[in-house]
């Protein structure tokens, strides 16, 4: 199978779509001793350039992942860029997707002026924080106040 990953609105149907199947799937393996998922999505205009970008990432032209990158406040001497909604299909999970996916998003923090790309997670998900540690991202205090996530991370952008 071929993979591409392109920039799109984040406002079209396929996105739509992903982001609807990423927040199902979020809210059903929520773990139940933190409480209840927060279904928030972020607005696609956040992820029009110069603020950020949007990706989806298709394997012989059908979407399986996605992800976007958002300017948020920057901290101290950084210009940070936060990832958002990064999200695998079942049935293309396993195959670097989800890598591409962030290629794709640090390549355009850079492109966008990025000194840091910062992101939070769920120490729930044990793939993906293993997946930000292997791309060299540590875990940092928290930068927001996110109720669905127990993890924060930066990258500096070299």
């Amino acid at each position: 199978m071929t993979l591409e990953v392109r920039t799109v609105p984040a406002d079209t149907p396929e996105v739509d779509a992903l982001l609807d199947a990423y927040l199902d799937e979020r809210e059903a393996t929520f773990p139940s001793a933190q409480g209840s998922y927060a279904r928030k999505r972020t607005p696609a205009a956040e992820f029009t350039p110069p603020r950020g970008t949007f990706v989806v990432a298709s394997e012989d032209g059908r979407a399986v992942g996605c992800g976007g990158l958002r300017r948020i406040p920057d901290d101290g001497d950084d210009v940070r860029f936060e990832v958002k909604h990064v999200f695998v299909t079942p049935d293309g999970r396993g195959r670097g997707v989800a890598t591409a996916v962030m290629d794709a998003l640090e390549a355009g923090g850079a492109a966008l002026g990025a000194t840091a790309i910062v992101l939070d997670t769920n120490d729930s998900l044990v793939a993906a924080g293993a997946m930000y540690r292997s791309r060299d991202y540590e875990r940092v205090p928290a930068f927001n106040d996110n109720p669905n996530a127990t993890a924060w991370y930066r990258k500096p952008v070299r």
